[in-house]
Formats: C-alpha cells, structure tokens, sequence
C-alpha cells in the first residue's frame, strides 16, 4: 500500500478509495464538491510521487496539483495538507478525531 505523506503526518493509501477518501478516513481537511473531478475545489499541491485517474476529469490543474475526489494513490506521495482541527469542547468530535487517529473503521 502506498504512503500519503503530509505536513501533519502520513497514512496509507487502501487501494480501493481515492485519495480524498483515504484523507477523510484519516482525519484531513479538504474542501470538495463534486466528488468526481468537475469542480476543482480540491486542487492540492503534490510535492513528490505519482497518482493516477481512472476517469477523465474535468477541472484545469496545474502541474503540480491533483484532484484528491478522482485519483488514486500509485506510489508513496507527499502532498501539502493538513489535519482538520479538533474543538477540544466538543466530546462527539474528539471521539471521532481518536478513532480516525486509529485508523478505525465504521
């Protein structure tokens, strides 16, 4: 499985979810819309690796940006992103961040 690294930490990459799926699951914050390379809203900067579309996408990127919503991870990849910040007030939201933290699924 590839490695997602990233500016708060890195996480393996299951080989059947997109890159924004692995992030979510993990506990980062990326703006999206479309969920399908129409709308760009995820454009993130990738600084090493390589990642792959299984469908044409849509939205204009540049060089060293990718679509998290649309491709899939190929090699270990480091990326500009960063953890979603947790409200220490909120119990629910804790609880949620912990088990992201440890990779739980539900």
């Amino acid at each position: 499985m590839p490695k997602v690294t990233t500016l708060d930490g890195s996480f393996e990459s299951f080989a059947h979810e997109t890159l924004l799926q692995g992030l979510e699951r993990t506990g980062y914050q990326v703006e999206y819309q479309c969920r399908s390379g129409y709308c760009g809203t995820c454009r993130t900067k990738i600084l090493s690796g390589k990642v792959s579309y299984p469908e044409p996408h849509m939205a204009v990127v540049a060089e060293n940006e990718i679509l998290p919503c649309c491709c899939k991870v190929e090699t270990d990849i480091q990326i500009e992103c960063r953890k979603r910040p947790v409200n220490k007030g909120n119990w629910m939201e804790a609880s949620l961040a912990q088990r992201r933290k440890n990779n739980f699924r539900y």
